[in-house]
């Protein structure tokens, strides 16, 4: 059974329960690694002169965090077809868990495999 580096656990303990809850479930049966999870505004600000981001207003930028990004392992960031393999799984484990979430690979004009974040009753 796969199971989160000491490096992922830190990156997914900046986010808030429900992304946690998500993911642990996640890795029981996907192998995956969390690249990151609350980021402050330097870094996003870096990233958006990057064009790694479209915002400033990140979902990333609040603690806990109400966005992570996480990769299937190995990593591969050009193979859209398993990155949309890993989205599947991954909404089907939040419908069975009745957490909303978006996916980055669906964002229109920004591909951003990595990204997902909870929905809140105010989006």
């Amino acid at each position: 059974m796969p199971d989160f580096s000491v490096r992922s656990r830190e990156n997914l303990n900046t986010c808030e329960c429900s992304l946690k809850q998500l993911f642990m479930e996640v890795i029981k049966e996907y192998d995956c690694t969390i690249l990151e999870g609350h980021r402050d505004m330097e870094t996003q600000k870096q990233y958006f002169r990057d064009g790694k981001t479209k915002t400033l207003s990140s979902k990333h930028l609040y603690l806990p965090s109400k966005a992570v990004d996480v990769m299937p392992y190995p990593i591969d960031w050009e193979n859209k077809e398993e990155h949309y393999k890993f989205a599947a799984y991954v909404f089907s484990v939040a419908n069975r868990l009745g957490i909303k979430v978006r996916w980055g690979g669906h964002f229109k004009g920004f591909y951003d495999a990595p990204h997902w974040e909870v929905i809140d009753d105010l989006d």
